[in-house]
């Protein structure tokens, strides 16, 4: 079976074809640009030389157009026709609390897409835009969205409630999702084959360490707590957002700077963060480097990082009891191995010991880095949402 995956942003499209049953990739691209001056396609496809491909890419519908027209081409292609594409799998980042799993698409289902637009303004229209632009490209062919706020859907109310008016979850729906369920949810079912076990007997943290960051406490296979809220912005702080901070001081930042809405939203999104605190960047190399070469800020920066994901990680160990592994993934947690260390420094008299050797220089790839007396298990498992969102498509459509 093949399954072409879309993750749809407001002006760009990303998309993969896989074969889920053997695990393999076909084909992978970004389109880039779209509506804007200068649009370009990436298509690599397996085995074969990077093409690049600039054309008119007025709006979300060429782009897909573009996309079919290279994976089907006669040199760079990877398949005869769109015949052989069996179904699209979509990232749709917010369902709000509608679906706990991931669903074909019909009208029903994008009604709730819609509906969720309040609590994912820059991303759901856009994931809506490549589902729309996928059904006048392949009318008949199935659809799933898979939704990275799903995993945390089991999180029990304690978890998720905050200690705001109860009306304004009521009215509003004003409560924590979580984000980056479709990883989180692939590497703790990865780290139970790592590890032989079965999901129900183990308490895993996963740690999703990237541009954007989060953290999730996985019990008995389900997501029982997770670090980003309502929005993405909470947890630590991430390469250009604040996580958290005290609420007061928005009125604060507000009063003192003259500040609207809008002009909050955009210093604790844009401007905070690694790259606020040091001054000098949101990619942890450029810290590293700057940190090694005496600069104090950069070097606070990692330090802060390190620090509120080990508080974090801490929390959930309480809260579950205990802790059978954790597993670091993406970007962050998956090729640096400094920020590991850090991050597992001085945990070693609660049973969390990190073998620096094995740490030392490894970059994704799926790894025990902990000592053999430690009781907790220190993975690093590389994640692959793309993967997922093709097994779960799959699934759902050989059931039709």
């Amino acid at each position: 079976m093949k399954i072409l995956v879309i993750n749809a942003g407001s002006s760009s499209l990303k998309y993969q074809l896989l074969d889920p049953e053997k695990g393999t990739l076909l084909a992978k691209g970004l389109c880039e640009r779209i509506g804007l001056d200068g649009p370009v396609l990436k298509h690599s496809p397996a085995g074969k030389e990077k093409v690049v491909i600039e054309k008119e890419m007025k709006d979300h519908q060429q782009a897909i157009s573009l996309v079919l027209k290279a994976l089907t081409d006669k040199e760079h292609g990877v398949i005869a026709s769109m015949d052989e594409i069996d179904a699209i799998g979509h990232r749709v980042v917010n369902c709000g609390s509608f679906y706990a799993e991931s669903v074909l698409i019909d009208e029903k289902v994008k009604k709730a897409i819609r509906d969720c637009y309040p609590l994912s303004p820059l991303h759901n229209p856009a994931n809506m835009t490549g589902i729309e632009a996928c059904e006048k490209a392949m009318p008949g062919k199935p659809m799933v969205a898979v939704f990275d706020t799903a995993f945390h859907q089991t999180m029990p109310e304690k978890a998720y409630i905050y200690g705001l008016p109860y009306k304004y979850y009521e009215k509003y729906q004003v409560r924590r999702y979580g984000a980056h369920g479709t990883s989180h949810r692939f590497v703790s079912q990865k780290a139970a084959d790592f590890l032989g076990k079965d999901p129900k007997d183990l308490r895993l943290v996963t740690l999703h360490l990237g541009n954007g960051s989060s953290l999730a406490a996985v019990k008995g296979g389900v997501c029982v707590d997770t670090s980003m809220g309502f929005t993405p912005l909470s947890g630590p702080l991430m390469g250009t957002r604040c996580g958290d901070i005290d609420p007061a001081i928005v009125p604060f930042l507000m009063t003192q700077e003259g500040l609207d809405a809008k002009g909050i939203d955009r210093v604790m999104n844009k401007e905070s963060g690694v790259f606020g605190v040091s001054g000098v960047s949101s990619d942890f190399r450029d810290l590293a480097e700057a940190a090694s070469q005496g600069n104090h800020r950069a070097q606070l920066a990692l330090d802060l990082f390190a620090y509120q994901v080990k508080k974090i990680m801490g929390s959930y160990i309480f809260a579950m009891g205990g802790c059978d592994a954790i597993i670091f993934t993406a970007g962050i947690g998956e090729n640096d191995d400094l920020t590991r260390a850090a991050i597992c420094e001085g945990l070693e008299d609660l049973g969390i010991k990190m073998d620096l050797g094995k740490n030392k220089g490894l970059r994704g790839q799926d790894a025990d880095v902990s000592t053999p007396d430690s009781k907790v298990r220190i993975l690093i498992l590389p994640t692959n949402e793309e993967l997922m969102i093709a097994r779960d498509t799959m699934a759902i459509v050989n059931k039709l």
